[in-house]
């Protein structure tokens, strides 16, 4: 039986951190918020008279919110604590999903969106900076593993719930439902968040010159191409699954607790193997990535095969958010914060240009279809930038070696 006595220091070094699962609880917010329109886009264009297309870039507006915030809010609240930005940023979200639930025109409800964007780009970039800081070098992937674990219950339950809900109910219901949730969340975050008053500070010449390099730059991309590839997928799974596969409306949502339990799958397992190989991770999830899209083009006129490639894509493509965050903040250690921020501005960078690219192709003959070509392409050139990452890297080192012999 356990005692009181002190655990051991080899179970308090397999221990995360508590503020780690419970940064879970933001993450599963933030993207319960980002991607839950995906399953209410025939609701929402019924009730804003716009076309589903145009509802789509809500999703998009949505990512192209966290890509200027994410960076630009790390900037502006590098001097606060950690505590306090992260309560900020959940008020703003509160906020700014009231302002969409109450209104009725659609250019407010895209007003709404990319303010709640720049506040969830600001609590994903400080969040995932707490994670890896309180979990340490060696467990940050893993932290972060588990940190995104929020993104598979989002889809598991908080997307699906929000498709349920509007339809037997209206979406503007779900929007108050977040927004009421983010300002419960507040008092947990605000007591057990570290306090990180006194932490030394970088220059910002210095954070800027850190996120500034060259393998910064192309692990960025890689990013963009690797994440655009599953998130536009996953942005139209509602039209692909009900047009092509044929799957009833009111099973569509299971669609997406499909997507979501992979993800949490994938998330878990990516980060516990990428903590000692992160390139090799990285490159595997986009090529698998690739590989089921390729599949799923010709398989989705099986309801089967949509359900069970979308459970593989989830784990796949999930698993790459905290393998290139945690690359990130490795290759700009002197600027974490700074450094999980362009991470998450480049994960919506790809959702924002796949999603933009998916709603044009989804009104050509391609029809459903189209954004699938999107995706593919997108993960194929990933995975060829990963490629040229990690042949640079070996042509780094390869001096070393040489010089060794």
């Amino acid at each position: 039986m356990t005692t009181l006595t002190a655990p051991t220091p080899t179970t308090r070094s397999d221990r995360l951190p508590l503020i780690v699962p419970l940064l879970t609880v933001g993450t599963f917010l933030m993207i319960t918020t980002e991607y839950m329109v995906a399953g209410l886009l025939p609701q929402m264009a019924a009730d804003l008279n716009v076309s589903i297309a145009q509802v789509g870039l809500l999703i998009t507006a949505f990512a192209g919110g966290m890509i200027v915030g994410s960076p630009i809010m790390a900037l502006a609240t590098r001097k606060l604590p950690h505590r306090a930005t992260l309560i900020l940023a959940l008020i703003i979200y509160a906020l700014g999903h009231a302002v969409a639930a109450l209104s009725t025109n659609f250019s407010v409800v895209l007003a709404g969106r990319v303010v709640t964007a720049v506040a969830a780009g600001a609590f994903w970039a400080v969040a995932s900076a707490v994670a890896t800081t309180a979990a340490g070098p060696a467990k940050s992937s893993r932290a972060l593993g588990v940190m995104m674990t929020g993104v598979g219950l989002a889809t598991v339950a908080g997307v699906p719930l929000g498709s349920f809900a509007g339809q037997l109910l209206v979406w503007r219901s779900i929007f108050w439902a977040l927004a009421v949730l983010a300002i419960l969340v507040v008092p947990v975050i605000a007591k057990f968040t570290p306090t990180t008053e006194d932490h030394a500070m970088a220059p910002m010449r210095t954070e800027l010159r850190a996120i500034a390099s060259g393998r910064m730059v192309i692990l960025v991309i890689a990013t963009i191409l690797a994440t655009g590839g599953g998130m536009t997928v996953f942005s139209y799974l509602s039209p692909l699954a009900g047009e092509r596969a044929g799957i009833p409306a009111w099973a569509v949502p299971l669609v997406f607790v499909t997507f979501g339990i992979g993800s949490i799958i994938g998330s878990n397992t990516a980060g516990r193997f990428a903590d000692r190989r992160p390139l090799t991770t990285f490159i595997t999830a986009t090529a698998a990535s690739a590989v089921l899209i390729g599949l799923l083009m010709p398989l989705s006129a099986s309801a089967a095969a949509t359900f069970g490639l979308t459970f593989l894509l989830g784990a796949a493509g999930m698993g790459i958010p905290p393998v290139g965050t945690g690359l990130a903040v490795r290759f700009a250690s002197a600027a974490p914060a700074l450094a999980a921020a362009v991470a998450v501005a480049a994960f919506n960078g790809g959702t924002a240009i796949g999603t933009w690219a998916g709603a044009i192709v989804l009104e050509t003959p391609l029809g459903v279809t189209g954004p699938l070509i999107v995706a593919l392409s997108m993960s194929v050139l990933g995975v060829l930038t990963l490629v040229l990452m990690a042949a640079r890297r070996v042509t780094s080192h390869r001096p070393a070696t040489a010089a060794g012999h």
